[in-house]
């Protein structure tokens, strides 16, 4: 049985006037709360268990929890996580105790951004989330992963909500115009308007009300997409730099780079510019990114990034992102490798895996008087003073066998590097540990 809901003031916001009562006007995530599915049934049997809401801004995760509200035969409480301590929490998990042993009545507790909470506030609320007194939904915009108590996460269902289609927008805004707590059928909106505002939205239904009100405001009680233009002339690009959405994005820019795609790479670069990053922080990752994906199937990739930079440094915004999209292009396109990253790797295994890694003799350097008659230095080759530069020689730790940690692919200038490698190696190898005595002309090259 729904319960009756406070008049909401027409002086509110079109988004907070329009926030759907029942499932039935909700609209969009039909993979969650659509018909038949195990949300919408626990929600409508009243037989809810906690939830964390998760999905960017404007997606309905707070709508999800005003319609709980409305359907509940709950006591339902709201907290917000900036404003509730630990104190307010503790007292709203004893009283749900005692209306549940009391009046047999459970309590819903809904707190938003529950992403803000510290440690002890969430901790306060496992008690009552595990005895089954306190059913919490709390709803995030970041990756309840990362920012909630993981004893809270195991207790909970985890509810990913997705960003808005233009068609679910499209429909949200069509309902505005027509329903009595919007325009009442008072405002004509061209398609061609309705369709803009769903797109420069970027999923998100609060955006799309209040753009469509602001617009209204602005353009009068006949809006065509002429009149309308200025204002909806500038995308909303949904980018937190502390949260998931950067790392989302960023992700998306080094894989599309990765993937030698610079039409996609060039397409991120410049959302996560255009929401305001710093662009350092993007040669930063172009920098990282020539060494790690690229290495030395293009060895210029490094330098090309670094003169880019520094050309950004000399000249600012906005000609500075020519540099930007010209290092973006250059090392999506340069072939890659990621045989300097599996070479690390595998050194450091090597090192943490070795009981000892004692330098051996012949390549200890003997510059003190007593050091040569101890062994140091003894044996060395100096390879300069044979062909090709290159001895048979065993440059790892007593004990150690030979290893190879860094394997060259065969894209690029890597390709040559590898046969290179592999002539050396040939030769390196070839004896063992067997060394041969050094010339008079090896000692003074001892230990370069």
């Amino acid at each position: 049985m729904a319960k009756p809901t406070a008049e909401v003031p027409t002086s509110a916001p079109l988004a907070y006037r329009l926030r759907p009562r029942t499932l039935d006007e909700f609209v969009g995530q039909n993979d969650i709360v659509g018909p038949g599915t195990t949300l919408r049934t626990a929600i409508e049997k009243d037989e809810l268990r906690s939830a964390i809401l998760s999905g960017p801004p404007g997606t309905g995760k707070t709508t999800l929890a005003h319609v709980i509200a409305n359907v509940t035969e709950a006591q339902f409480v709201q907290v917000n996580a900036v404003t509730s301590g630990v104190k307010e929490l503790k007292a709203i998990c004893a009283e749900a105790e005692k209306m549940l042993t009391n009046l047999k009545q459970r309590t819903v507790l809904f707190v938003d951004e529950i992403h803000r909470f510290n440690r002890g506030q969430q901790d306060a609320l496992l008690p009552s989330v595990e005895n089954g007194s306190v059913i919490l939904i709390g709803a995030t915009t970041q990756n309840p992963y990362f920012d909630v108590n993981a004893a809270l996460i195991s207790r909970s269902q985890v509810v990913l909500l997705k960003p808005l289609s233009i068609e679910d927008l499209t429909t949200i805004l069509k309902r505005a115009l027509e329903d009595e707590r919007g325009f009442d059928g008072k405002l004509k909106v061209d398609d061609a308007v309705l369709e803009r505002i769903a797109h420069i939205a970027n999923g998100d239904a609060r955006i799309a009300l209040n753009t469509l009100e602001l617009t209204a405001m602005t353009a009068g009680k006949k809006i065509t997409l002429a009149n309308a233009e200025k204002i909806l002339r500038q995308k909303s690009l949904r980018y937190d730099k502390s949260g998931e959405d950067h790392y989302n994005v960023i992700s998306a820019f080094i894989k599309s780079m990765r993937g030698s795609d610079p039409d996609a790479a060039l397409l991120w670069m410049f959302r996560i510019l255009e929401s305001g990053e710093d662009p350092r922080f993007l040669f930063r990752r172009m920098a990282i990114f020539a060494s790690e994906d690229v290495g030395n199937a293009d060895p210029r990739a490094l330098q090309f990034v670094i003169s880019a930079w520094q050309a950004f440094e000399l000249v600012g915004l906005p000609e500075g992102e020519f540099f930007l999209a010209h290092a973006c292009v250059y090392v999506s396109q340069a072939p890659k490798s990621n045989a300097i990253t599996r070479a690390m790797g595998a050194s450091k295994k090597a090192i943490h895996e070795s009981p000892t890694l004692e330098v051996p003799n012949h390549l200890r350097n003997a510059p003190v008087k007593g050091m040569k008659q101890q062994g140091y230095g003894v044996d060395y080759q100096y390879p300069h003073n044979h062909p090709g530069a290159v001895v048979a020689a065993n440059y790892f730790p007593i004990g150690m066998q030979h290893q190879n940690f860094y394997e060259p692919s065969d894209r690029g200038f890597e390709a040559e590097v590898r046969d290179r490698l592999r002539a050396a190696k040939a030769k390196i190898r070839d004896s063992g540990d067997v060394m041969v005595a050094t010339t008079q002309e090896d000692e003074g090259s001892v230990g370069r």
